[in-house]
C-alpha cells in the first residue's frame, strides 16, 4: 500500500511539471496579444486570432490525439506532445525574424497541437490516479501548478516584450515608414531568445518523460457494475452528462481566456500603462491560485465538487455584473477577479463529465480535449464586440457563460 502511495505521489510530482509547462506556455498568450497588436498593427479581432489559431488546435487535433495515445500509452504520449511543442516555439523563430503575423499564428496552433496530445494524455491521467471523489482535488494541485507558471509567464514575457511599449506606441504616429518599420522590427526581435530558451526546455522534458519511472494507467476499465450499467453502450453520445459537460467546459474555457488573455488590453483601453497592465493577467492568475487553494482544503471534505462549481457559477455572474457596471482600476480587478470564479470549475467539470463512461473514457476526454476550442471563439465574439462596441461592454458575453455553468452544476450532470 505505501509503495502505491509512493508511486502516486511520484507519478502526481512528474505530472505537476507538466501542468506548469502547460501554464507558461499558455498564458504567454495574454503577452503576446497586445504585443502582437503592436509590432504586427493589429486591430482587437486580429490580435485575438492569437487566441483562436491557440486553442482551435484543441478541437483540430483532440481525437487524433486520443489515436496518438492508443498507439502510445500515457507515458510516451506526453513526450510526443512536448516535441510538437517544440516544433510550434522553434517557429516562432522565423515569425519573428521576418514579423510575419501568419508565421506567429501558425506556431501558436503547433504549441496548441502538442498541449491537446499532453493534455488528453494528462487530465485522465491525474483523474484516474486516486478515487473520483477526491479528482477535484488531484485537479486543484495540478491547476496550481499551472497557474503559478501562469503568473510568471506574462511577467517574464512582459518585462521583455512590453518594455517602454507606451512610449512607442506613441512615438509610431510621429515616424516615417522606414523609422516605423525598423522600430517594429525591433520589437518583433524580442522575442526570439525566449523561444529558444523555451524549445530546449522543451525538448529537455521530453526526454526526461520518456526515461522516467512513470506508470502506465489504465483508463477504459470497468467494474462489474460499470460494465451492467453500460452493456447497450455503443458510443460515447451515449452519455449526455458527457455532452452537457462538454458544452460547459468549452463556455468555461472561453471565459476562463477572456479573463487572462483580455485583461491587458482592457486595462490599456481604460487608460491604464502597458508598464502596470501587464500585472493584470498575474492578479487573475493568483486569484485562480487561491480558489485552487480552497477546493484542496475544501474538497470533497467541506463541500462537493458539483457545490464548488454552482458557487464558481454565481460568483462569475456577480464579477461579470459589477465589471459591466464600474469603471478604471476597478472594473479591470473585477475581470481580473474572474479567476477565483475560474479555478474550481475546470476540476469540477471533468470528473462529472467522465464520471462513468467506463471503456469510452479515452473518447470522451477527448470530447473535453475538444471543448477548450472554447478558449478560440468565445474571445474571437469578445474581439469582435469590442471593436463593434467598446471593451467594457464587450464582457457581457460572460454572463450567459457562467449561467449554464450553474446550470451543469446543478442539474446537467445528473442526467444520465
Amino acid at each position: 500500500m505505501s509503495g502505491t502511495s509512493n508511486n502516486n505521489s511520484r507519478s502526481i510530482v512528474i505530472i505537476g511539471v507538466l501542468f506548469f509547462i502547460f501554464g507558461f506556455v499558455t498564458w504567454l498568450n495574454s503577452v503576446l496579444i497586445p504585443y502582437l497588436k503592436i509590432a504586427c498593427e493589429l486591430n482587437n479581432f486580429e490580435s485575438y486570432l492569437v487566441a483562436f489559431a491557440f486553442y482551435i488546435s484543441y478541437l483540430v487535433m483532440a481525437i487524433p490525439s486520443s489515436k496518438v495515445l492508443k498507439l502510445t500509452g500515457f507515458k510516451n504520449g506526453m513526450s510526443v506532445g512536448l516535441l510538437v511543442m517544440a516544433v510550434g516555439t522553434l517557429i516562432f523563430i522565423p515569425a519573428a525574424m521576418t514579423r510575419t503575423y501568419v508565421l506567429f499564428l501558425l506556431g501558436l496552433f503547433v504549441q496548441g497541437t502538442g498541449l491537446a496530445v499532453l493534455q488528453t494524455a494528462a487530465n485522465p491521467y491525474i483523474t484516474i490516479l486516486g478515487p473520483i471523489e477526491s479528482a477535484a482535488k488531484r485537479i486543484s494541485i495540478m491547476g496550481i501548478c499551472n497557474k503559478v507558471a501562469g503568473v510568471i509567464a506574462p511577467i517574464v514575457l512582459g518585462a521583455i516584450a512590453l518594455k517602454n511599449a507606451d512610449e512607442l506606441v506613441e512615438k509610431l504616429d510621429t515616424m516615417t515608414v522606414a523609422q516605423k518599420a525598423e522600430e517594429l522590427d525591433a520589437l518583433s526581435a524580442r522575442v526570439i531568445t525566449p523561444y529558444i530558451i523555451m524549445t530546449a526546455v522543451l525538448i529537455g522534458l521530453a526526454v526526461l518523460i520518456y526515461f522516467s519511472t512513470l506508470p502506465e494507467v489504465e483508463a477504459d476499465s470497468e467494474d462489474e457494475t460499470l460494465a451492467a450499467a453500460n452493456k447497450n453502450k455503443t458510443s460515447v453520445l451515449q452519455f449526455p452528462h458527457l455532452l452537457l459537460g462538454t458544452l460547459a467546459m468549452f463556455l468555461y474555457v472561453g471565459v476562463e481566456v477572456i479573463a487572462g488573455d483580455t485583461v491587458i488590453s482592457y486595462g490599456a483601453a481604460q487608460d491604464i500603462e502597458f508598464a502596470t497592465a501587464k500585472f493584470f493577467t498575474s492578479i487573475t492568475l493568483g486569484a485562480m491560485i487561491v480558489g485552487y487553494l480552497i477546493g484542496i482544503v475544501a474538497i470533497p471534505k467541506y463541500i462537493t465538487q458539483q457545490k464548488a462549481l454552482k458557487i464558481s457559477g454565481i460568483l462569475g455572474i456577480i464579477l461579470g455584473i459589477a465589471a459591466l457596471l464600474t469603471d478604471g482600476v476597478v472594473s479591470v480587478l473585477c475581470i481580473s477577479l474572474l479567476g477565483l470564479a475560474n479555478a474550481l470549475v475546470f476540476p469540477a467539470i471533468w470528473p462529472l463529465a467522465i464520471d462513468g463512461l467506463g471503456r469510452f473514457t479515452k473518447i470522451g476526454s477527448s470530447f473535453l480535449i475538444m471543448a477548450l476550442a472554447g478558449g478560440a471563439v468565445i474571445p474571437l465574439i469578445y474581439g469582435l464586440l469590442a471593436d463593434a462596441i467598446d471593451p467594457q461592454m464587450a464582457y457581457i458575453i460572460v454572463i450567459p457563460c457562467y449561467l449554464y455553468i450553474w446550470y451543469f452544476a446543478a442539474k446537467g450532470h445528473k442526467i444520465r
